[in-house]
């Protein structure tokens, strides 16, 4: 049956590689193939001296083929709910319920919505998304405008909507992924609301009822908690796996640790509810004659599953608590059937029926981490005698310091496992080691999974006079938990940057891995152990990054950054920092949420320079995270005396310097001039102009090629310039490709078209945001570029732009949001 769970994963794992899903033709054939296989593998007619091998390959064909058709099935269907186009941006009067938890705070609350009738014009439109993403936004002056959500509420609304859209950069989050994997058509903000029902919820309805008593929970243990208890998020985390109240400083505390993965529902908190259920079952039913009925070990099977499949949904359903729940299942099916099954069959079904129910499952780190951890245990402890000398099964026989000696070291061992075989999986989705781990988890582990998560669960669901005695001593352990891996984090060497390693490492590192892990005896092993390990070392040495870059190339990323600037410049040696993009919400801001995911994903942890155009919070947003967390050398930038950008840069020992024309250097063979502000501008504490006027223009160029990054200059900066380029001084681009950054995102009062016909660039780009309020790029400013024959790209059409500029006669582009992603664009001097 392993072989046919692995058919059905490959199959439906081929999807991934097709550019557009099949049609129902090609659907159609599978159904065909599948049926006559069916019929030709049960047929006595065929090979029936020898038919174990056909056999074998037909049941694998026939797994392969319904993986494949199973998820090309789930996969139209998401496509199937999306909004239609012409229904974006309009005002829409729809009616439904609320059918999950919502997160909220004091910037406004974000949920899930289920449509049941949507109104345009007096008229029912039927062709609309089942389930949608809203954002309901309080008046800037009155934030108690919004009412409490509640899952199960029936609403009526005014909602704009558009398509699922984030912006697509490689190595960070891909919102419209997690919009796909959630099902949801549409995204969009509330306008305003009437409340039609509080509670409309059915019997029959029990994932809408289990989402309305985690949202009682959640309110239960905020409520039972102190004002303001800095750790109350994590306590909810470990309740019912809602981890959005978990502070950003705190998550960078439990990934630095190695911790990240407990601060959720893990397995081991499933398994020890089932096996609480269980205990509690067998003890009632022992009573009288009830086991002669139904033996006890049914019962307790029966009733652990239950009590696991209950908690994984007031868990979220998360992949761990899934993985573990379906095992449980398993091995409760075993029990009642008669069976005996191996540990790796339970592994494999439940992996089969993850993968069934969720097909995108993959894409989630904890799909990943939780599989593969377990996996790791079931093969490297699958025969653990020989830690000692003594053979399994004889622990008894000893005495209580070998017991205890033989325990510590064979949970040494686990841990030991585990953080080997996890760390392929850990630089490709977070991009670093923690060095400090092993110490944390040897403490955090047991504090966590044997304090204060029975404490907060029992909390949770004990009467309130109980439950605050409960849920006080577990938010204090934590405290005391975080003041000590706070001190661990502090340690400069506790994490280990590197970069998303590339396919060919990961295998060879797994490869390594196997052999390091593999049951066994350590001390006639070690040796060979020792090399398997040493062959994980490739991960780190192993930048996934563009092609490395000769002396005068350099290379230019401009990064999908919403409604605001963003562009990452690099030389063979040298890397150049253009604007830090916007603030996004009261605490998010781009530089955590875009620049610093990508930059560790590429592995840069140190930037030469940081160009800052001007102080409008979409250039400068990202800047105080970025100085957080990488090291910069030199910062310039137009900015008044007392921006408090320039304070924070003193107080951390970086040099910074006003951005004025005629400022130039040279690294690697490439050139970067400074064109504006004037180089008489004098920046005190405000600006002399306009903030937008004074933003400092850079050129970036090599022998064949020149880029131009302009910030946010308007109309008379724009006049500025075209003054300062005398004949003489754009001699040079006479025989250049020159790609132009269209000032202020293409507003209507920049891209002149005196600074457009002197400059004569070949191509252009903007950056901002889907569907912003400004409406750039403006309608005039895209025709002028149009009139010019000047080719014009702007972010939310293509994603991150890759432009590499070689020192010869031609240079390349890599749209991200391609139609064929990894597409590259070569352009020589023609147009």
């Amino acid at each position: 049956m392993r072989f046919a769970i692995a058919a059905f994963i490959a199959g439906g794992s081929l999807l991934l590689f097709l550019p557009v899903l099949p049609g129902l033709w090609l659907e159609g054939s599978l159904c065909a193939t599948v049926i006559s296989l069916f019929g030709c593998t049960f047929s006595g007619r065929v090979l029936k001296d020898n038919r174990a091998p056909y056999q074998y390959f037909c049941f694998c064909l026939i797994f392969f083929s319904l993986g494949f058709a199973w998820n090309a099935y789930y996969a139209q269907g998401r496509l199937n709910n999306l909004l239609p186009t012409e229904l974006e941006g309009k005002d829409l009067q729809i009616e439904g319920r609320v059918n999950s938890l919502p997160q909220g705070n004091a910037s406004g609350a974000k949920f899930s919505f289920s449509v049941e009738r949507m109104l345009l014009a007096r008229e029912v439109v039927v062709d609309f998304p089942e389930r949608i993403y809203l954002s309901w936004q309080p008046a800037w002056r009155n934030p108690e405008d919004i009412p409490e959500i509640v899952p199960g509420q029936r609403w009526k609304l005014r909602v704009k909507l558009k398509q699922p859209y984030g912006s697509l950069n490689p190595y960070t989050f891909d919102f419209e992924r997690w919009s796909f994997h959630q099902n949801y058509g549409a995204n969009g903000s509330v306008r305003s609301g009437e409340l039609i029902s509080k509670k409309d919820i059915g019997v029959t309805e029990f994932p809408l009822a289990i989402e309305l008593q985690r949202w009682k929970l959640r309110k239960k243990i905020q409520r039972l908690l102190p004002k303001g208890a800095p750790y109350a998020g994590v306590i909810i985390a470990l309740v019912m796996g809602d981890q959005n109240a978990i502070d950003q400083s705190d998550w960078r505390v439990f990934n630095a640790t190695g911790i990240g993965h407990l601060i959720s529902i893990s397995g081991l908190h499933v398994t020890m509810l089932a096996g609480l259920g269980a205990s509690f079952a067998s003890f009632l039913w022992r009573r009288q004659s009830l086991p002669l009925i139904i033996p006890v070990s049914k019962v307790a099977a029966a009733c652990g599953f239950l009590t696991a499949f209950v908690y994984a949904w007031l868990a979220g359903f998360q992949i761990p608590a899934q993985r573990t729940m379906y095992m449980v299942g398993v091995v409760a099916f075993a029990l009642w059937s008669g069976r005996n099954p191996r540990s790796f069959d339970i592994w494999w079904w439940a992996l089969a029926l993850v993968l069934i129910f969720d097909p995108m499952a993959p894409y989630t780190p904890g799909f990943w981490l939780s599989f593969g951890a377990v996996a790791a245990i079931l093969y490297g402890m699958g025969n653990s005698d020989g830690l000692l000398g003594i053979p399994t099964g004889r622990e008894l026989e000893l005495g209580k310091r070998e017991r205890f000696l033989q325990a510590l070291r064979e949970a040494c061992r686990v841990q030991a496992i585990v953080t080997f075989t996890l760390l392929p999986a850990t630089l490709y989705w977070f991009y670093q080691f923690s060095v400090i781990s092993p110490v944390a988890n040897a403490l955090a582990i047991p504090i966590v999974s044997y304090i204060v998560t029975p404490l907060a669960i029992g909390g949770a669901l004990l009467p309130d006079f109980i439950g605050q005695y409960l849920l006080l001593p577990a938010h204090a352990a934590m405290e005391y938990l975080a003041m000590f891996l706070k001190w661990l984090a502090d340690f400069d060497w506790a994490v280990v940057w590197s970069s998303q390693p590339r396919w060919w490492a990961l295998i060879i590192a797994l490869l390594g891995i196997v052999v390091a892990i593999r049951p066994g005896e350590l001390k006639t092993s070690y040796c060979s152990r020792l090399i398997g390990l040493s062959l994980s070392t490739c991960l780190f040495f192993n930048p996934v990054g563009s092609v490395p870059l000769a002396s005068g190339d350099f290379r230019a990323h401009v990064l999908d950054i919403g409604q605001g600037t963003s562009v990452l410049i690099e030389t063979a040696s040298h890397q150049l920092l253009y604007d830090t993009g916007p603030i996004q919400g009261k605490k998010d801001d781009a530089g955590q949420k875009v620049i610093l995911p990508f930059l560790r994903g590429k592995g840069v942890n140190q930037i030469d320079r940081m160009v800052i155009s001007h102080s409008d919070s979409d250039h400068i947003g990202g800047a105080t995270t970025l100085l957080r967390e990488i090291k910069f050398n030199l910062m310039m930038g137009s900015l008044p005396s007392g921006n408090p950008l320039l304070l924070d840069l003193k107080g951390r020992g970086i040099a910074s310097i006003p951005c004025r024309y005629g400022q130039q250097w040279n690294w690697d063979g490439v050139d970067f001039l400074i064109w504006h502000p004037q180089e008489y501008t004098l920046f005190e504490d405000q600006y002399p102009y306009k903030p937008n006027e004074m933003s400092c223009v850079l050129e970036v160029r090599n022998q064949n090629h020149s880029l131009w990054l302009t910030g946010d200059i308007e109309r008379q900066g724009e006049a500025e310039l075209v003054d300062r380029l005398t004949s003489k001084q754009i001699k040079h681009l006479d025989d250049k490709q020159l790609v132009f950054m269209a000032p202020h995102h293409g507003s209507k009062t920049s891209s002149s078209i005196e600074l457009l016909s002197k400059l004569n660039p070949n191509r252009a780009f903007a950056q901002n945001g889907y569907r912003n309020r400004y409406g750039h790029p403006h309608p005039l400013v895209t025709a002028r570029y149009a009139d010019l024959d000047i080719p014009f790209y702007h972010t939310p059409l293509t994603g991150m732009q890759e432009w590499t500029f070689s020192n010869h006669a031609y240079s390349r582009v890599l749209f991200w949001r391609d139609e064929n992603v990894r597409l590259w664009h070569r352009f020589s001097g023609e147009q």
